[in-house]
C-alpha cells in the first residue's frame, strides 16, 4: 500500500520488490541462453574435475537401474 505522496515505484524501489524481482529475474533472459550457460558451467565442471562427474553418473545410473527395474 502506498503511504502518503510516495509513488508505487519508489516504494517497489525501496523493498526491492520490482517486477522483474517477482518474475525471478528472467523476464529478459529466454530458458534457451539460460540452459546454455547451465551446459557451458557443467562442461567446464567436468573437465576441471571428471572424477567427481563420473561418480555422481555411477551413482545417478546406479540408483536409477536399481529402483526402475522392469520386474
Amino acid at each position: 500500500m502506498p503511504s502518503g505522496n510516495q509513488p508505487m515505484s519508489q516504494i517497489e524501489a525501496a523493498s526491492g520488490f520490482t517486477p522483474q524481482r517477482r518474475s525471478g529475474g528472467r523476464s529478459q533472459e529466454s530458458t534457451q541462453d539460460v540452459v546454455g550457460e547451465a551446459s557451458d558451467f557443467l562442461r567446464e565442471y567436468s573437465r576441471a574435475r571428471p572424477e567427481v562427474v563420473a561418480l555422481w553418473a555411477f551413482g545417478i545410473g546406479f540408483i536409477l537401474g536399481w529402483k526402475l527395474k522392469p520386474w
